[in-house]
């Protein structure tokens, strides 16, 4: 059975992040959230994957290449073309992505399934495509009920008594909400789809495609199961996605590394004195990272691989990137360090080196400043951050 993966976007609400790594790359427990939905798909028998990519292309196909050792064929369509030597992404709708290989060569001549790459998902495939063929449909909407507090965050789905979409409304409030019922990014095609879609325009699923379904009568649906859907379309969203996967929320999603204290797992070779070190778990340290002596972290918080966590460093449920240092008496409370920018959990970032912070947090790569000029820490204490000399 054949499915695609849509990776083509850049992925703007999940920035800082996507400047450098593509959506579907972006790691749950060091492993790409597109991984975990090549697994899903394998395990219900859709082993032929294309994938449209464009937005850092080349981070995804170096990665998964052919798919063999997941035990799937991928292909990728490129969307895009090289300037100056370089790559640049031009995407074209994730419909128009799909007419795009279609175009090249008739892939989809069965019923198929369409996922986004950007979420985390626990769902029986194989029922859903029953459903959808049951009913005769066209095109299948999988969807989701959430409280109804919760609908302003997602597009919703208005269907009639039988299922068929007559509507769909994009984050409406509470009062104005038709439904509870929303999109999860997750859709069922049959071939005749492509006698909607033109071809060599950008041309989009929902934006696009679905109205012109719902204006033609179509056998369009919607099916509402009951799943996990982990969604990390915005940086809130990842933020939280990777505490539920530390409190065991997520199912299917290990902690990696070995339990060294209750709660705190640590990955190959870690440098730490857990006797010396405060630490209230659930925690994951990735490998090869170095924890001081006087260091605290609480959890849920995830740390790296190849990080240096100071002495003196509070982490309180905060996400460190691989390769952080992270100074003498930094305080990270609800946040995400990644590069060279920190974000709180709403998505609001600073970039520590244009704030002339990048004493306080920087690489370990990189070399340490050995005695910040005052001004910078001056800075620092105007955000509140209780920093410590550093050794000279």
């Amino acid at each position: 059975m054949k499915a695609m993966i849509l990776a083509a976007g850049k992925g703007t609400r999940v920035r800082p992040i996507t400047y450098t790594i593509p959506k579907p790359m972006i790691p749950i427990m060091q492993k790409p959230v597109m991984e975990f939905l090549l697994e899903l798909l394998r395990q219900h028998g859709f082993t032929q994957i294309m994938a449209n990519v464009s937005h850092l292309a080349n981070e995804i196909e170096g990665y998964f290449r052919d798919g063999q050792r997941f035990g799937v064929e991928l292909g990728y369509s490129f969307e895009g073309r090289i300037t100056d030597g370089q790559l640049v992404g031009e995407a074209i709708g994730s419909a128009g992505g799909m007419r795009k290989i279609q175009d090249f060569s008739p892939f989809f001549d069965d019923t198929f399934i369409v996922l986004c790459g950007d979420a985390l998902i626990d769902l029986d495939l194989t029922e859903a495509v029953r459903q959808h063929r049951e009913k005769k449909s066209i095109a299948t909407v999988v969807m989701k009920q959430v409280p109804l507090k919760q609908v302003p965050s997602y597009g919703v789905v208005v269907t009639d008594d039988t299922g068929r979409i007559k509507s769909f409304q994009e984050k409406p409030t509470v009062e104005e909400a038709l439904s509870t019922d929303i999109n999860t990014g997750i859709y069922i095609f049959e071939p005749e789809i492509f006698n909607y879609i033109p071809s060599g325009q950008e041309f989009d699923i929902g934006g696009d495609l679905f109205p012109k379904l719902v204006a033609a009568n179509a056998p369009f649906y919607g099916i509402r199961m009951d799943f996990e859907w982990v969604d990390i379309g915005k940086v809130p969203d990842y933020w939280q996605a990777i505490q539920d996967v530390l409190t065991g929320q997520v199912k299917g999603v290990n902690v990696p590394g070995n339990e060294v204290r209750p709660g705190v797992f640590a990955g190959l070779n870690v440098k730490a004195n857990w006797d010396k070190i405060e630490i209230e778990g659930p925690v994951y340290v990735g490998g090869m990272t170095h924890i001081e002596d006087g260091a605290k972290i609480v959890g849920p918080s995830m740390i790296g691989p190849n990080c240096l966590i100071s002495s003196g460093t509070i982490i309180d449920k905060s996400v460190i990137f691989e390769y952080s240092r992270i100074g003498q008496g930094v305080r990270l409370v609800d946040k995400l360090v990644f590069g060279r920018y920190c974000v709180d959990k709403t998505g609001a970032s600073i970039d520590v080196r244009a704030a002339a912070l990048d004493w306080l947090i920087t690489d370990t790569r990189q070399s340490i400043i050995a005695e910040p000029p005052i001004e910078h820490r001056a800075i620092a204490e105007l955000l509140n951050q209780t920093i410590a000399n550093s050794p000279s």
